[in-house]
């Protein structure tokens, strides 16, 4: 120019919005950030050298008007490497489930515990609430097959995402995909309700985005006139 987390009790209690509108440039250090872990990945696959692309962050705002409102891009800190109850997880449940790739410690994002309980705080503090988070995917079966297992990424959840969107409870999951056209990398964007908690088959719901332009976008003098 992609990821559990414990939901707080101070977290609202309410329905997913069949609208996600995402305020001017608040997702620009979280696209620069891929395209940059892309770049990486591609020039990796062409020295022989893999390189898994990962980015991630959480996503503050409010319900108004029937919409999430996405203000904030925060960045947190990931254990996913280092947390002994993390590393149980992925061993004893998630890579059974969901395949071997899994046992990559770069595939996947956990937030840090301690650090998501500030930013909640710090989010309470300004009158947002954490809605949830946005990371990343890309079309790494182009550059690394074998560790793809066959997968084609895309801005859709993979199952895995499903089993993190269900057990982390955040009203929002975005997902930004890159993937290359010749010279070109496009990008794709998508946003998910969770599926039920109480639902081990149920499927993540997509969402509505829209990117506001601000109200004072185009000037009076400059509208066309009607």
């Amino acid at each position: 120019m992609v990821l559990r987390s414990a939901v707080p009790d101070t977290l609202p209690d309410a329905a997913p919005a069949p609208l996600v509108l995402v305020a001017p440039g608040v997702l620009d250090p979280l696209l620069d950030d891929a395209l940059s872990q892309y770049r990486r990945a591609c020039d990796g696959s062409r020295r022989g050298e893999p390189y898994l692309p990962r980015c991630w962050a959480l996503l503050l705002g409010r319900m108004d008007q029937g919409a999430l409102r996405v203000q904030e891009l925060r960045w947190a800190g990931n254990v996913r490497e280092s947390d002994e109850a993390v590393l149980e997880e992925f061993s004893e449940v998630i890579v059974p489930c969901f395949g071997s790739s899994y046992t990559n410690g770069r595939r996947g994002y956990w937030c840090d515990p301690a650090e998501l309980l500030k930013i909640i705080r710090e989010a309470e503090s300004q009158g947002l609430d954490v809605l949830g988070s946005i990371h990343m995917h890309a079309d790494m079966h182009r550059f690394w097959p074998e560790h793809a297992n066959g997968q084609l990424l895309s801005h859709r959840p993979t199952a895995m995402d499903e089993y993190l969107f269900r057990n982390g409870g955040w009203p929002l999951n975005m997902i930004c995909h890159l993937e290359s056209f010749d010279d070109d990398v496009a990008l794709s964007v998508g946003a998910w309700a969770p599926p039920a908690f109480e639902d081990e088959n149920g499927r993540a719901t997509a969402m509505e985005v829209r990117l506001s332009l601000g109200s004072s976008s185009v000037p009076a003098e400059s509208r066309r006139p009607e």
